[in-house]
């Protein structure tokens, strides 16, 4: 099953973090989607909080308005429409399949997450939130951040993508020759945005081998 173009484009994102390592991949896409101008609804799972102190030395407190006010402090930008999430409420719009959304983009996706949606298993917003995305058939980005990957690893992403999600790893490249860290970070980032339709910087694009002189 493939998943299908994205049917509202001007509806929100909703980026879900869990409480796998490269934190700062969705604080990079976070913040070029505030600069972008975009809305965006963003969850954090109750491991993540721990993990962009550890990655980061970023603090975020747990009560949604002041996540919000931290961030846009973080960034400097008070571009953009966000709204924060706790990880447990499953009250919240987004887990209605009524509610409209350009998408859903869990970076990074632990393997835990991964497993529980594939079995539809859901125990917080995250995990409902891909349920919903899934039964609606609306585009479900999943970039699990675990290295070697297992027999179970691989038989739960193989289930996630025959139901409809997009299985975007965060593997770098080097055709574009990036000269930092942040140079990979806004390539893995921008590649990983090009799946909803955003464009949101420059992104040097492979263009076919180097001619010789």
């Amino acid at each position: 099953m493939r998943n299908p173009e994205v049917a509202f484009p001007e509806a929100p994102l909703l980026l879900a973090v869990c409480g796998a390592s490269a934190q700062v991949l969705a604080l990079r896409a976070l913040q070029l989607l505030l600069e972008g101008d975009n809305c965006v609804d963003l969850v954090l799972s109750r491991g993540a909080f721990e993990v962009w102190r550890a990655e980061m030395g970023l603090v975020l407190p747990v009560a949604p308005k002041e996540q919000e006010q931290v961030l846009r402090q973080h960034f400097g930008t008070n571009k953009g429409e966000l709204r924060c999430y706790r990880w447990n409420d499953q009250a919240a719009p987004m887990a209605s399949g009524s509610y409209r959304s350009r998408g859903m983009l869990i970076l990074p996706a632990t393997m835990g997450t991964v497993g529980r949606v594939a079995a539809g298993i859901a125990t917080d917003l995250i995990e409902r939130c891909a349920d919903v995305h899934l039964k609606e058939a609306r585009p479900l980005v999943i970039c699990p951040r675990e290295m070697p990957w297992n027999l179970i690893h691989l038989r739960n992403l193989t289930s996630l993508a025959e139901a409809g999600a997009r299985i975007a790893p965060p593997i770098p490249a080097w055709y574009h020759q990036p000269e930092s860290l942040s140079d990979m970070v806004d390539f893995l980032v921008l590649r990983t945005l090009d799946l909803f339709g955003y464009s949101l910087g420059e992104l040097r694009r492979w263009q076919g081998p180097i001619q010789q002189p």
